[in-house]
């Protein structure tokens, strides 16, 4: 019954499918799209930020940063300065609280875009440049997490 329920509901609002890895697109941040680890145990996106620093001005924060789309490579850099939305705490998959700037930003994957709230942190050992967290997908996508580049990019 609760699946019937589920599916009803995804169907009604058209929800896209998403493999366990995907292409993405951050037009405001980058050119290039970056390849992106689709995690449903982390609630908040996350990008790799090489050279991170955090500017203050005025009452607020401006992160001024590199975005290396190419995992193991620093080829393609994209200078990037944006203002920093708020601080937060984030649990890292080693069980370690850290502060990290968050940042609101445009994300295409396949044919849909809208507006996620990413963290930045140091991702150069992580096997993904980029994680895209449970809130930016929720009533957006189903997971396979059998598939992967769905989206078509």
């Amino acid at each position: 019954m609760q699946r019937e329920r589920t599916k009803r509901r995804g169907a009604d609002v058209g929800l896209g499918l998403v493999g366990w890895r995907e292409w993405v697109e951050l037009s405001d941040l980058s050119p290039t799209p970056l390849k992106a680890k689709v995690d449903t145990g982390a609630r908040t996106s996350a990008l790799h930020a090489h050279r991170l620093e955090l500017i203050p001005d005025g009452d607020g924060l401006i992160a001024q940063f590199e975005i290396l789309p190419i995992q193991g490579s620093t080829l393609e850099s994209t200078p990037v300065e944006t203002p920093v939305l708020e601080q937060r705490f984030i649990r890292s998959s080693n069980g370690v609280d850290e502060l990290r700037p968050v940042i609101q930003t445009d994300l295409t994957l396949g044919t849909h875009t809208w507006n996620v709230e990413v963290t930045l942190s140091d991702r150069e050992l992580m096997g993904f440049r980029m994680l895209i967290g449970r809130s930016a997908l929720r009533n957006r996508f189903y997971v396979d997490p059998n598939r992967s580049f769905c989206s078509g990019i």
